[in-house]
């Protein structure tokens, strides 16, 4: 369990964890009900951070430097998943394989630079009306609750593409242990935060079941970049959800 857990952590994070060593197909699968507990982790560091900041400061300073904290503990990991969705996306014109084609080029277009702009402007905007109201708590169970949905297209949607990380997850993903993180994410969360837990849990949903459809219709599955760019557009919808809510 702890080596999944680091396994899980070295991927989706930048944080100093121990080195797990060589890894194989099924230690990939096995990682990522840990997911969650990763999201967990970040969210307690977000959180920590915010109340340390916002004690007196800068309420727009504060949250700049979360967020700048935030997408360096991460690594860019999912924002740059989203930046090659959105130029795929748009560039791809409706046409399967030239919408993944696009997604493996490594330069970007003017419409990831609009996607990640506007994301990062909502996601900061957010974290100061938290920070702002004094209910950061939230912090906690939103990239958590990310990497919870995270797991929902391991569980529900094809890999499109034949090799790599994607792949190999959803070939040894255990997913009794990953319904139950699911599970225990959302518990948390509901006892935690209350009514807003439901509102941030609708809304997910709603975004799951649209990028969903999304994925479906134009690639027949999923890849790695538009289950990053599901992470994105998860953190910034339950951000102002419960900027809105709280």
């Amino acid at each position: 369990m702890w080596r999944s857990v680091l396994i899980a952590g070295r991927f989706l994070t930048r944080l100093p964890l121990p080195d797990p060593g060589p890894l194989s197909g099924p230690d990939l699968g096995r990682s990522a009900p840990a997911y969650p507990l990763v999201g967990l982790v970040l969210g307690l560091l977000l959180w920590g951070l915010a109340r340390l900041l916002g004690e007196g400061g800068s309420v727009e300073l504060s949250a700049a430097l979360v967020l700048t904290v935030w997408v360096w503990m991460t690594g860019a990991l999912h924002l740059d998943g989203l930046a090659d969705s959105a130029d795929a996306w748009i560039g791809g014109l409706g046409d399967r394989e030239r919408t993944l084609a696009i997604m493996k080029e490594p330069s970007s277009g003017p419409m990831a630079v609009v996607v990640l702009v506007l994301v990062l402007l909502c996601k900061w905007a957010a974290i100061a009306a938290l920070i702002g109201k004094g209910l950061t708590a939230s912090l906690i169970w939103v990239p958590t609750l990310a990497r919870a949905q995270l797991l929902l297209p391991f569980l529900t949607t094809p890999y499109v593409r034949p090799r790599g990380m994607g792949a190999e997850t959803v070939a040894h993903l255990t997913q009794r242990a990953a319904w139950v993180a699911i599970g225990l994410t959302l518990i948390g969360s509901l006892l935690h935060l209350g009514v807003a837990a439901l509102e941030i849990g609708l809304a997910g949903g709603i975004l799951f079941l649209l990028w969903r459809q999304a994925m479906m219709s134009r690639l027949g599955g999923f890849t790695g970049d538009t289950a990053g760019a599901l992470v994105e557009l998860t953190e910034t919808l339950a951000l102002v959800v419960a900027a809105l809510s709280l």
